[in-house]
């Protein structure tokens, strides 16, 4: 097996005496998608905020590449190429596709000028790469659909050298055909060896998505199983009874 992207070991979090998150192993591939799942207060937001840096771990160890990391900010995170994208997507409404992809971190003129040109050509050609069909570079991205807003937040995680993406329930509130756009969007960053962590409770789309998921209960991993050897049935026998599934390899 290659070396993963990520491995976590062993970690652990408590709050006010309560383990939040007990003694969970985890791993990603380049290439990858593993889903995270488990009724709210399982524990996988909070595992997952300890690799997004937004909480500390208290004992355990995080590899990326191979190699053991301290990540203890959001920044430490960026520094390894782990970049988060949100429920909330944290845009700017107001702001076009470009202005929001280079936000806090704008291209520049050799006079000092911000770059609008050279960002707006920097936007068109990552959105070729990810989402073609994505036309509206001028609009401010309070007028986008869901999908078209998920295309932002994710072109400027890979920008920025992205490696390994955590999302936080990308298709909660999306239609049919937007849902549909992200799944490609997700394919897509996969082909480019992404490794991608993938939060959601809709357990349907972990099955379409995902190439292997771990289920969380009670602070605990129950286990993570290929996609291809389980049921939807067992992966809910999982998250409601914290029950292994008898048929997984």
């Amino acid at each position: 097996m290659t070396t993963p992207l990520v491995d976590m070991r062993n970690i652990s979090i408590s709050f006010g005496g309560v383990r939040a998150v007990d003694d969970v192993s985890i791993d990603l591939h380049a290439g990858e998608v593993v889903g995270l799942l488990g009724h709210n207060g399982a524990g996988k937001s909070t595992l997952i905020k300890i690799l997004s840096g937004a909480y500390r771990k208290d004992s355990g160890q995080i590899f990326v590449n191979g190699k053991e990391v301290t990540i203890n900010s959001p920044r430490d995170a960026r520094d390894q190429n782990i970049e988060t994208i949100y429920q909330t997507l944290a845009l700017a409404d107001n702001l076009d596709a470009a202005s929001n992809l280079f936000l806090g971190r704008e291209l520049t003129t050799p006079l000092g000028f911000v770059d609008d040109a050279k960002m707006e050509a920097e936007t068109r050609k990552i959105m070729a790469r990810l989402n073609p069909n994505f036309k509206k570079l001028s609009e401010p991205v309070s007028a986008l659909s869901g999908g078209q807003r998920q295309s932002v937040a994710i072109a400027r995680a890979v920008y920025f050298n992205a490696k390994i993406l955590i999302m936080d329930e990308p298709t909660a509130a999306l239609g049919v055909h937007e849902t549909k756009m992200v799944a490609e969007l997700i394919d897509e960053l996969k082909k480019q060896g992404l490794g991608i962590f993938l939060i959601s409770h809709d357990t349907h789309e972990m099955m379409e998505l995902c190439d292997r998921v771990s289920v969380m209960k009670n602070g605990q991993l129950v286990d993570t199983v290929r996609v291809e050897d389980v049921t939807e049935d067992d992966i809910l026998g999982m998250i409601i009874l914290g029950k292994k599934p008898s048929k997984a390899a």
